[in-house]
């Protein structure tokens, strides 16, 4: 009887010469998206809070525990190489078994971690516990980029990307000032008492009103979730029979799950020169942060306190870019359309695999080079000539917006390029720049102590200078490799449609 029904509705269908209406992209409304992307943006605030509130606490927590100030420093370097690890584990779990059991996981380690550190009384337990902090909160961000790839298409995609940086880039500013307060007045432990109570609220958060996002586990929404996948107060709009989610759980788990799968995109040919630049760009953006407090102590005799207010305009900066350039993305994708000759929903179908889709993410890319390259370069001579203390904070405002907006154009080409993989291709760029930018804060202090800050930043900026190589690479012989094998893939002929 009811494949009678089916039958009927399909010959109708083929009678009235009419097709059926596809279904769309997300069921989720505009609002329920905006929900969405507000927790994972809080959610990925955490891997680097939990970095740069620790630093202010440094030198109480040597105390405290009878160390030396080296030692604790071994914590920061720990973390910084888990940081580089666990994504590539977490972000390819999130793609085989859905967002909502790894967002839930990750927190709950995190809180568990943050609730050791703020009990326990020796190095070893803190080396160990901040090891495990970071296993908890490092991989957030890649999942982020997960759910951004299920519930956005590449016409608001650089929007809600830019929403999505919101949460790490608050970080950087509140950490420092969060952390010298917290440490000075409460004593260091309660730092991590602080992050117990926001870990824990995210947490709830999560586990009560994050839908399951995942495009393998949910579709584009409508498919009922079950057990862990359905959230508390249930969000979306269910309209596929139950029986199919089932069958699709059951093809996920059966499928061969790789824990190394992020390995094998790093030598992806069109994917090497993105996660270069946004490997660089993230180096610069960690030099100058780390060095910010310790130059304007030496340099300027300023207090912990005031050491700690200056990464405020760092951080306004970094907010503002994450918010205007991710519409600037929305804009320059339409534009790239109209110049291609295609409207935006043919762009987002992919039906034309020559769209340049590159172009579209990158073009408005190179003016932030050559902004972050000055500036890097400004700032150490800025600092080396003692001028006044608005001229490295107006050097270091600009060098922030520059390298987010990098973030947010980068970040939005990955997830395009990795649709069905993007925690997976989030993770391997976190990977290439927790690794490149470990290896030059081990020598960050050397260089500003044997060649001055001036040089040292002169050679930031000019490897800064390396992004604009990358991204012309990007866009025409990247374009061009791409192209050819989408449209060989495609069976069509570049410029012809297919027959």
């Amino acid at each position: 009887m009811e494949e009678s029904r089916k039958g009927t509705t399909t010959l109708a269908f083929e009678e009235n010469g009419a097709e059926p209406t596809p279904p769309p992209f997300t069921v989720f409304t505009v609002r329920q998206r905006r929900w969405i992307v507000f927790l994972a943006a809080f959610s990925g605030m955490f891997s680097p809070m939990s970095s740069f509130i620790f630093y202010p606490a440094i030198t109480s927590i040597a105390r405290g525990l009878d160390v030396t100030v080296e030692l604790v420093n071994l914590a920061v370097t720990t973390y910084m190489v888990v940081s580089g690890i666990v994504p590539a584990l977490l972000g390819t779990a999130a793609d085989h078994y859905g967002r909502r059991p790894v967002y839930i996981l990750a927190l709950s380690v995190y809180l568990v971690a943050n609730i050791g550190l703020a009990c326990q009384s020796s190095f070893p337990a803190l080396l160990v516990l901040r090891m495990l902090q970071s296993a908890g909160s490092s991989g957030t961000i890649s999942l982020g980029y997960g759910v951004m790839a299920d519930i956005t298409t590449e016409e608001d995609r650089g929007s809600y990307i830019g929403i999505l940086l919101v949460g790490p880039n608050v970080a950087p500013p509140i950490g420092p000032i969060l952390g010298g307060v917290v440490a000075a007045k409460l004593g260091w432990q309660w730092i991590f008492w602080i992050l117990v109570i926001l870990g824990g609220f995210c947490l709830a958060l999560i586990v009560i009103a994050l839908p399951e996002t995942s495009r393998a586990v949910v579709g584009n929404g409508s498919i009922p979730p079950h057990g862990i996948y359905r959230s508390l107060i249930p969000i979306g709009r269910e309209q596929q029979d139950s029986r199919k989610a089932e069958e699709t759980l059951k093809k996920k788990r059966a499928a061969f799950f790789n824990p190394l799968a992020s390995l094998k995109i790093l030598p992806s040919f069109r994917l090497s020169n993105v996660l270069l630049c946004n490997g660089i760009a993230y180096t610069v953006y960690c030099c100058i942060q780390a060095s910010l407090s310790s130059l304007f102590i030496d340099v300027y005799g300023y207090h912990d306190l005031e050491a700690g207010l200056i990464y405020i305009p760092f951080g306004v900066a970094c907010l503002i870019s994450t918010l205007l350039w991710g519409k600037i993305l929305d804009r320059e994708y339409v534009r790239a359309a109209q110049r291609h000759g295609i409207t935006v929903d043919e762009a987002k179908s992919k039906t034309d695999p020559t769209f340049p889709l590159e172009v579209a993410r990158l073009r408005s890319s190179f003016a932030l080079v050559g902004v972050a390259s000055a500036a890097t370069c400004g700032f150490g001579w800025a600092i080396q000539a003692r001028t006044h203390v608005a001229v490295p904070l107006i050097m270091q405002v600009f060098v922030g917006f520059a390298t987010t907006g990098l973030f947010v154009a980068l970040g939005a080409l990955n997830t395009d390029l990795n649709t069905h993989q993007s925690s997976t291709a989030s993770a391997a760029a976190n990977i290439v720049r927790c690794a490149l930018a470990a290896a030059f804060l081990s020598i960050l202090q050397i260089m500003i102590d044997h060649i001055g800050p001036g040089w040292c930043f002169t050679i930031f900026g000019l490897i800064m200078s390396l992004c604009g190589v990358s991204l012309y690479w990007q866009i025409t012989v990247g374009y061009q490799r791409r192209m050819r094998e989408e449209v060989e893939g495609s069976g069509l002929v570049t410029g012809q449609p297919s027959s």
